[in-house]
């Protein structure tokens, strides 16, 4: 008997629509690691990569019925993405920080080069105020000491700006995805035991 039959046969038309419900519960080491539980054999079942998420997280079905083995399995998936997805928050968070402290020096130099007199030689030197310059130094980067150095420091901040801009786009979109898909794991779940719960009635009321 194959293993899809196998599970099929020992829950019924009741984990059908569970399995339906759920799209990782059709991988074949999904399918493979609840038989050998049920078998009674020692198992590991890898949640790894779905659709494009990255991250593996091992659940030891061992000993677990159908239903609890099937519910640990989505457990992990909604964990693990719920962990991606804070993480992706952070990094999205830090990139927003760097940014905005970009454009801080970004202002500080067109300030400072717009005090200089017109027609000023690259060398003339430039005093920035301690504070300004503290932004600087906080950026990992020196402080301008010439007219000639702002205007290269304003051409490499922009150059930063705008590949961190660009880097942001993706992030946001894979902010988006991992939402989506956290939200979507926890709707499984959600339905998963809403499914268990009204079987249960289900079989308590044909008992009566």
């Amino acid at each position: 008997m194959s293993v899809k039959k196998l599970v099929l046969s020992m829950s019924g038309t009741f984990v059908l629509g569970i399995i339906v419900g759920g799209a990782l519960l059709y991988n074949d080491s999904v399918y493979n690691s609840v038989k050998d539980a049920l078998n009674g054999n020692a198992t590991q079942n890898s949640v790894g990569s779905v659709n494009g998420v990255g991250g593996v997280t091992q659940v030891n079905i061992q000993g677990m019925d159908l239903e609890t083995a099937l519910m640990a399995v989505q457990s992990s998936r909604a964990s693990m993405l719920e962990n991606q997805l804070k993480d992706q928050i952070e990094s999205v968070q830090a990139k927003n920080e760097t940014i905005s402290k970009l454009n801080q020096l970004l202002g500080i130099i067109n300030e400072e080069l717009g005090k200089l007199p017109s027609g000023t030689e690259a060398n003339a030197a430039v005093n920035l105020a301690d504070d300004k310059g503290a932004m600087f130094t906080a950026m990992s980067m020196a402080i301008p000491q010439t007219k000639g150095e702002l205007e290269s420091l304003l051409g490499q901040i922009k150059s930063q700006i705008d590949s961190a801009s660009n880097s942001q786009q993706m992030d946001m979109l894979r902010l988006q995805s991992l939402s989506n898909k956290r939200n979507e794991a926890f709707d499984v779940m959600t339905n998963f035991v809403k499914k268990m719960e009204d079987s249960r009635n289900s079989i308590i009321g044909n008992m009566r």
